[in-house]
């Protein structure tokens, strides 16, 4: 069987969150069919169904007085997102046809006006899925980024990567997602 490697980017086919945050005042992002994105190269073999779908965090307080952590759904909806409102996204697959897909890879940008949760990105295990992240506009992914920081000494050291430094994570499927395998992976933004 020929090799498959795909990568994809779902920053065209899913939210984008681009408007820009004003202080405290709300702003409206619209959600462009999140619901129900196909990514087009993998479309056109038929072979990965891929959704991704946004919810915003919502915070109430029960009865009992404790914080109670809902999620609404923003599919097609236009929403008031305020800063440091938190929005999860959601990827769903599966392997429509009636072979394995090697090497699946997807890479999704970290919208534009959020910064990454750090430590929410999740994969369902898949046969050596693993996550990666991109802080150079997705030229390369490591599991831990690293920057350089000058110390008051002028001595230079790595220290792990700020939440707002991360561009692009990126969720490889291992060497194969056999037919009819589903898959799922999540992450968490915060707005600016």
């Amino acid at each position: 069987m020929k090799r498959l490697h795909k990568i994809l980017g779902l920053g065209t086919l899913t939210v984008a969150l681009a408007l820009p945050f004003i202080s405290n005042s709300p702003v409206w992002a619209q959600l462009e069919s999140a619901g129900q994105a196909i990514a087009e190269n993998l479309q056109r073999e038929e072979q990965i169904k891929l959704v991704l779908s946004a919810e915003k965090k919502l915070v109430e307080i029960d009865n009992k007085g404790q914080n109670k952590i809902t999620w609404q759904e923003l599919n097609n909806k236009v929403v008031k997102v305020f800063p440091n409102d938190f929005i999860r996204y959601t990827l769903k697959g599966e392997n429509i046809s009636d072979r394995a897909v090697r090497n699946l890879v997807v890479n999704q940008p970290i919208p534009q006006q959020t910064k990454y949760v750090l430590g929410s990105a999740t994969v369902a295990q898949n046969n050596g899925a693993e996550i990666t992240y991109s802080i150079d506009n997705g030229n390369t992914f490591v599991k831990n980024p690293v920057i350089k920081v000058t110390l008051a000494d002028g001595t230079v050291e790595e220290q792990p990567a700020p939440a707002q430094a991360y561009t692009h994570i990126r969720w490889n499927f291992g060497d194969s997602v056999d037919s009819g395998i589903a898959l799922k992976a999540t992450y968490e933004v915060e707005v600016r």
